[in-house]
């Protein structure tokens, strides 16, 4: 790979005499170690409180589940079977419910807006001048105007108010409501909180216990409203698109989400990948080489390919998009496609026992003078940073790139001989 020789090893793994493995992530200079002996542990978090579970539980445990629809913003789109689908084969988006058409029947997956987003509507107001257009307008006087609607959105602002509510006045609280509308903060949340079937409160539904179908929706699903809040917001620069998985990796429930926020400007991750890809253009296909050269790829497709990382501060599995096109949301069916069977698969590998994120990067649109492929990064987050990271910004990894793949390889393996991956996938 492209690099100044004095500044860049030549070699971005490198296995000491005692085994050490040194890595130095090539976009971002990471500095990574993993020591012999600190990876056999299991990664799996052991939940406290283990309890059956009752009926009630599959529809009323967080505010995310089926029985509780109305403890959300109002529904920006969701997506049900289409008639005739029962095992989930096709999809139907809808748009503009009612609050009593919310309740009315369970959503596979919802697009809501975040209650306590990280950028409000008053940001973009006070700092870019943005103004709601005529279309969320519209929607947010249908809706308060709907049986339920103003109730619905006088008790949210309430609680996104907190103390500041109790002085505000009713035409108040609909004003601040209406940020609901126009949010560039979004969640999208699965259907289930616990598997089908399960009996236990730690038979959690992660990204690996959807169908590969159901998965391919659920990432359709994000990558349409990374989209439209680009088209919506002309001073979003960058939608960032993450998913924190169980509470040590950030998660407030413990419920499937994915979180898209527009953001105005690109964020450090993305002006490392600008600036490599203008000093080598090839840098992205050299970096693939690189895993490949090193046998850490653990599986790839048609038009995506999966390989343990290096130089990241967590265990980590990369996918990458091998398509021409950048941008998700231009990308056909096959090539979007390609990237969730891979993300499903490695999710189902690493199980749902182990705390992660999962972390978008693409290109932003005003960049399309470099080619920087979209892929996701999967992190494990199994450990905690501390004093010697933070005083070296060397990262002790517990498992190396190497000893990912070992881990990921046959529990990929197992997945496919019991048919839960998507076809096409090359082990």
């Amino acid at each position: 790979m492209t690099r100044d020789a004095s500044q860049q090893p030549t070699e971005f793994i490198r296995t000491m005499a005692d085994g050490t493995t040194k890595q130095v992530n090539p976009l971002s200079g990471t500095k990574v170690w993993t020591v012999p002996g600190r990876g056999d542990r299991p990664l799996g978090l052991v939940p406290p409180d283990v309890k059956d579970l009752v009926a009630q539980d599959f529809t009323s445990s967080c505010a995310f589940c089926s029985e509780r629809y109305l403890e959300t913003p109002p529904e920006k789109v969701r997506s049900v079977l289409a008639a005739g689908s029962a095992e989930g084969s096709r999809f139907v988006r809808l748009r503009g419910l009612t609050p009593a058409e919310v309740t009315s029947q369970v959503a596979e997956f919802r697009r809501i807006p975040n209650l306590f987003e990280i950028m409000s509507v008053d940001y973009w107001q006070a700092n870019h001048g943005y103004t709601f257009d005529d279309a969320i307008e519209a929607r947010r006087r249908a809706y308060e105007a709907a049986d339920g609607g103003r109730e619905h959105l006088l008790r949210l602002a309430r609680v996104r108010l907190g103390k500041r509510a109790e002085a505000a006045t009713d035409a108040e609280l609909l004003d601040a409501a209406g940020d609901f509308f126009a949010s560039t903060h979004d969640v999208i949340v699965g259907r289930r909180h616990y598997v089908d079937g399960a009996t236990r409160s730690d038979q959690l539904a992660s990204s690996g216990a959807l169908t590969p179908t159901e998965h391919r929706e659920y990432l359709d699903l994000t990558i349409d409203a990374m989209a439209e809040l680009y088209a919506t917001n002309p001073h979003v620069r960058y939608v960032a698109a993450f998913q924190n998985w169980l509470k040590p990796a950030g998660a407030s429930f413990d419920h499937l989400h994915k979180q898209i926020v527009g953001i105005d400007e690109f964020g450090t991750s993305t002006d490392l990948d600008i600036d490599a890809a203008r000093r080598d253009p090839r840098v992205f296909e050299e970096l693939i080489a690189y895993a490949r050269s090193h046998d850490l790829v653990v599986a790839e497709n048609a038009h995506a390919i999966a390989f343990a990382g290096f130089g990241h501060r967590y265990p980590s599995i990369e996918i990458w998009s091998t398509s021409g096109t950048c941008e998700p949301w231009l990308m056909t069916d096959d090539e979007r496609h390609a990237m969730a069977d891979l993300v499903h698969a490695t999710h189902a590998a690493t199980g749902a026992d182990v705390p992660c994120n999962e972390e978008w990067h693409h290109r932003p649109p005003s960049m399309s003078e470099v080619e920087i492929p979209w892929h996701v990064v999967l992190k494990w987050r199994i450990a905690n940073l501390a004093g010697f990271e933070g005083s070296t910004k060397i990262y002790l990894n517990t498992i190396s790139p190497a000893g990912v793949r070992d881990r990921v390889v046959p529990a990929l393996r197992r997945l496919q001989d019991e048919g839960r991956l998507a076809p096409g996938i090359r082990l």
